[in-house]
């Protein structure tokens, strides 16, 4: 299994990653909110990549896992920032296949622009685009956001709370991709558990709709939840990764 490596992103903040060699397109992984490369998902995925002879590519965001940095500068633009600095670094060639999880899939949604040419699929699971803009701050999170940066949320996995800061919450919302058509025209696959209680199903169907692209699937699991990580959550994207491939 190829070694962790440390990618300098231009700032002295070094992003910690994995590159697995192998044929192409590279499989990207893109993590959750508050979630890292060593994941479920992210691991399935690199198992299939070895079994397969595919190239993959994990990482973790600045302030996220192994990676330097502040988690709390983190926002959606300097996260998808990140993910093109490592593949830049990494497999600054040829096409790439970028994978999304929760947060991920909107990241995964700029990338796509970003490096549209390269990218030649996309894979959505449990994808939260525009996720901030369906909070509700009350005046207790506002006087917080002002006081002490950052507001806390419960975690339904035992995992602690949530924290998001007001650089994230301000910067969610100026990069917004659902009020308006996504000019993503390469194959999409979207997988959404119906159960999820983080991110409506109906998420899934809005995105569907904004995304330009006539080859869109909208996977929904009637007992899905948010994570899909179940035994057979895996082995359904990883189908969808060898269709897409």
């Amino acid at each position: 299994m190829d070694m962790s490596e440390w990618i300098d992103r231009g700032d002295g903040v070094r992003l910690a990653c994995r590159y697995r060699h192998g044929q192409g397109p590279t499989i990207v992984f893109l993590p959750g909110y508050m979630s890292d490369m060593e994941g479920t998902k992210a691991r399935a995925l690199d198992s299939y990549a070895e079994v397969h002879g595919q190239a993959m590519l994990r990482f973790d965001y600045s302030g996220c896992g192994a990676s330097e940095g502040d988690f709390h500068a983190g926002s959606i633009s300097g996260w998808t920032q990140d993910a093109a600095a490592v593949i830049q670094a990494k497999a600054p060639d040829g096409m790439l296949l970028l994978v999304g999880s929760s947060m991920g899939g909107w990241i995964m949604l700029h990338l796509a622009r970003l490096l549209a040419d390269r990218v030649t699929g996309l894979v959505g699971v449990a994808a939260a685009p525009d996720f901030t803009q369906e909070m509700v701050l009350d005046a207790s999170d506002r006087e917080q956001l002002a006081t002490r940066g950052y507001i806390e949320r419960p975690s339904n996995y035992g995992d602690g709370p949530y924290t998001y800061s007001r650089t994230f919450l301000e910067h969610g919302n100026l990069a917004l991709v659902l009020n308006t058509s996504v000019p993503v025209t390469c194959p999409v696959r979207l997988l959404q558990g119906q159960q999820d209680a983080e991110v409506p199903f109906e998420t899934a169907l809005r995105l569907a709709a904004a995304l330009e692209s006539q080859d869109v699937r909208t996977v929904l699991l009637k007992d899905g939840d948010h994570r899909l990580s179940r035994t057979e959550d895996l082995a359904l994207l990883c189908a969808v990764v060898e269709e897409l491939s």
